[in-house]
């Protein structure tokens, strides 16, 4: 196998003006808690798509299908997409070592993250976020783990919720993708944080059947819910929002931590924006994602409406920030 190419130096295809890394109190960009130099991702030339076109073509529901059947058909199609990446960073080289292991991702994050300096001309490049995520143990008790591990639990929890007959009808066959489920850790925890039922989420629970805080399953009208007639449960919903929730985490952590390596040196981050991309018009539309569960990858879908990859009709272009997006287009250009 031929070595990987070193990795073009972010503060050279993406750069401020400040080259401190502080920004003015004005400039779009200081919405994001982001340092120099900025994640390679967020340069307009790294953002692009396998294919040109409009995404909401495959996010829009036909009038013949059942809204059930079609929430159901996203959440298992997008979990497929998303397994493509996670193998990626899962197998394990001839010293037995997966790219995304306890030493490289300490904690399921997106956001902190090092580069050595043999591809960079600094000794450490840190990117700062806030985001970090814990699961829950068997007690429901929430528990910091390491991201390779977070996404083995998840991955043994989405499936548990697809293969179940009681909450998706479907034959189940073929649609599990659970990663190392043997592992006694993963067999000891099967609760997914953040969803309605987690201790002390900062999901919100509705509060009373009201219009502003009713959930899709109330509003669907008394004694109904989405996905009745195709005998989904009355939870159905909830339990999608929870799968689509964890499956955006895993895609926020592939971009803060692994996109250059292995994503760019393999060639697939056109792949992974084509599928992200899909993923976040489809979530929105769809109301599995609110808005403000998008802020670990706000920037990139930011520059995603600025750049016309987002309809101005779509949902997602509605949560983004043109301005600033417009700016990142602005800046990836300096130094091309």
């Amino acid at each position: 196998m031929p070595p990987l190419p070193s990795s073009p130096s972010l503060s050279q295809t993406l750069s401020m003006d400040d080259s401190t890394g502080s920004l003015p109190s004005n400039d779009a960009l200081s919405v994001y808690n982001l340092t120099n130099p900025k994640p390679l991702w967020l340069n307009d030339a790294y953002a692009k798509h396998i294919v040109k076109g409009n995404f909401m073509t495959l996010s829009a529901r036909p009038k013949t299908v059942e809204q059930g059947e079609w929430i159901a058909h996203q959440v298992v199609e997008h979990y497929r997409n998303l397994w493509n990446f996670v193998r990626v960073i899962h197998d394990k080289d001839e010293n037995g070592t997966s790219i995304c292991n306890s030493q490289t991702c300490p904690r399921m994050s997106a956001g902190a993250y090092v580069y050595n300096s043999q591809d960079f001309p600094h000794d450490l490049i840190l990117y700062y976020s806030n985001h970090s995520f814990t699961w829950l143990n068997s007690r429901k008790e929430p528990v910091e783990v390491p991201a390779h591990e977070y996404i083995s639990l998840m991955q043994r929890w989405i499936s548990g919720k697809i293969d179940n007959t009681a909450i998706f009808p479907t034959d189940p066959a073929g649609v599990s993708f659970a990663y190392n489920t043997s592992n006694p850790d993963i067999a000891s925890a099967t609760y997914a944080s953040g969803g309605l039922d987690t201790p002390g989420s900062n999901t919100p629970i509705p509060a009373g059947p009201t219009a502003l805080t009713a959930s899709l399953s109330q509003l669907a009208g008394p004694g109904d819910w989405i996905g009745k007639s195709s005998g989904f449960p009355v939870d159905f919903v909830e339990v999608c929002q929870t799968i689509f929730r964890q499956m955006f985490r895993v895609y926020a952590h592939l971009y803060w931590a692994h996109f250059i390596d292995p994503f760019f040196h393999l060639s697939l981050e056109k792949p992974m924006n084509s599928c992200f991309s899909h993923f976040v018009l489809t979530a929105t539309e769809i109301d599995m994602l609110k808005p403000h569960e998008l802020e670990p990858m706000q920037p990139l879908i930011d520059l995603w409406a600025a750049n016309g990859t987002f309809p101005k009709e779509s949902k997602a272009y509605a949560c983004a920030n043109l301005q600033a997006g417009k700016r990142l287009i602005a800046l990836s250009g300096v130094n091309q």
